[in-house]
Parts: C-alpha cells; sequence; structure tokens
C-alpha cells in the first residue's frame, strides 16, 4: 500500500506564513548518532530538516527501540511540541549527520495565539504531518502482524 508524501513545510504553509514561521527559526547541526528527543521528555522544540536523516523511534521493553518512521529534507520533527502536556511522545535520533532548522515551541505557540490565521495554518499542517504518521505507522503494524493472506479472505 503505497502513501502519501509526508506534507512538507513549503507544500503546506502559504510563502507568508512559511517566511513568518522562519523568523523563529535558527540553524542547527547534530552528528550522526545525536538523540534529539526521548519519549516522555518536555517538547519545547521542534525541526525542519535540511539535510540529513533522522529517525523516529519508540521504546519497547526488553528490545531495542522501534524505528516508526524516518524523515528527510524539509520533514517536520516532533508534532508533540503543540499538544498540552508538551511532552515527546516518540524519541528521535539523526542516522546521518543533519542540518536543520530549530524553532522555539513556545515562541511559536505564542505567535500562534496572536495570529489566528496562521495558528490554523500551522495547526492544520500539524495535523497533517500527525495523520500522515499514524497511516504509515499503522501500514508498517499491518506488515508485520498481520495473518498472511488476512485481506484476501472473504
Amino acid at each position: 500500500m503505497m502513501t502519501a508524501a509526508t506534507p512538507s513545510m513549503p507544500r503546506a504553509l502559504p510563502a507568508e506564513h512559511r517566511q513568518r514561521l522562519l523568523r523563529f527559526a535558527h540553524e542547527v547541526s547534530f552528528p550522526q548518532g545525536t538523540r534529539l528527543f526521548e519519549e516522555g521528555s518536555r517538547a519545547d522544540r521542534f525541526w525542519i530538516i535540511r539535510t540529513g536523516t533522522i529517525q523516529l523511534d519508540m521504546h519497547v521493553p526488553g528490545r531495542r527501540a522501534a524505528v516508526i518512521e524516518t524523515l528527510r529534507h524539509n520533514e517536520l520533527v516532533g508534532w508533540s511540541w503543540p499538544f498540552s502536556p508538551h511532552v515527546w511522545h516518540l524519541g528521535a535520533e539523526a542516522t546521518t549527520p543533519v542540518r536543520a532548522y530549530e524553532f522555539d515551541a513556545t515562541a511559536v505557540r505564542l505567535m500562534c495565539q496572536e495570529d489566528p490565521a496562521i495558528g490554523n495554518t500551522i495547526a492544520q499542517w500539524v495535523g497533517d504531518v500527525l495523520a500522515h504518521r499514524l497511516r504509515s505507522a499503522r501500514t508498517r503494524l499491518l506488515d508485520l502482524y498481520a495473518p498472511y493472506g488476512a485481506d484476501s479472505e472473504g
């Protein structure tokens, strides 16, 4: 089953909103193997990848973390920051050297509260990213755990 591409910032935000959001960005670099965040820690920032790859993972007791998705150029890293209680639901690790734009989540949330138009656009974008990632995770779980041929019964 093929899923649509993750909604990237350039496709999801109109130029004016993209420019306003980028005013809050500063460029960062992460070497391969850097943990950006852990499940349960405070979601106080988010990133847009410029170059490199980042894997989202989930803690599995007694096992190595399960990779949920690999993110690339122009993709949003971190969707937990706009939602109370502002804690990460997954972990993230740079699998290659990464260059990214980093955003202070508190400052962006404040901008969204002060300007409902950009707030709605950003909320729609983050919601679309979240929906895409849930569909992708569901597909992966079905591939891993569904009985062989289960979809052909009828």
